[in-house]
């Protein structure tokens, strides 16, 4: 009876270290990040949000936000949405990049289905593929001023 009482007690106190390591884990910050105090979830959500990202694609999206990524990028970008069209040594101007720099990164705009052009005799023109292409910087725009509030 003693050793059944033993071994229950020492069971006992492992339980309450590992329940005290584990919120003094969980309770702690990462990069500024609360954590959760306990891991727990909700099966019919995450089932549910799961079977709806396979079925987006969100590769695309994350392409997508990779190619603006770049601040030149945007730059042109943006330039883009004050003006209909401009040709690459306007940008290059702009944005304050060799013509062939600014031509790099609008190929790679163009594979990404950001800005579309035309060519007019030696000269290329540049213009946003679609208005979702400027919606987009509208919203990141309006968002960064947020961000600036939330410093």
């Amino acid at each position: 009876m003693l050793d059944n009482i033993h071994s229950n007690l020492s069971l006992n106190i492992v339980k309450v270290k590992l329940i005290v390591y584990s919120s003094q884990y969980l309770n702690k910050e990462v990069n500024g990040m609360s954590l959760c105090e306990t891991y727990c979830y909700n099966e019919e959500k995450v089932t549910s949000i799961q079977a709806a990202i396979k079925l987006e694609e969100l590769q695309l999206v994350s392409q997508l936000f990779k190619a603006l990524a770049d601040v030149n990028r945007s730059k042109i970008i943006y330039a883009l949405c004050q003006s209909e069209e401009l040709c690459v040594c306007d940008l290059a101007h702009i944005i304050g990049a060799t013509v062939a720099t600014t031509s790099h990164h609008l190929r790679a705009m163009n594979k990404r289905g950001l800005v579309k052009f035309r060519k007019e005799g030696k000269l290329a023109f540049y213009s946003l593929d679609d208005d979702h292409v400027r919606s987009l910087m509208g919203i990141a725009l309006e968002h960064s001023k947020e961000l600036k509030h939330h410093e």
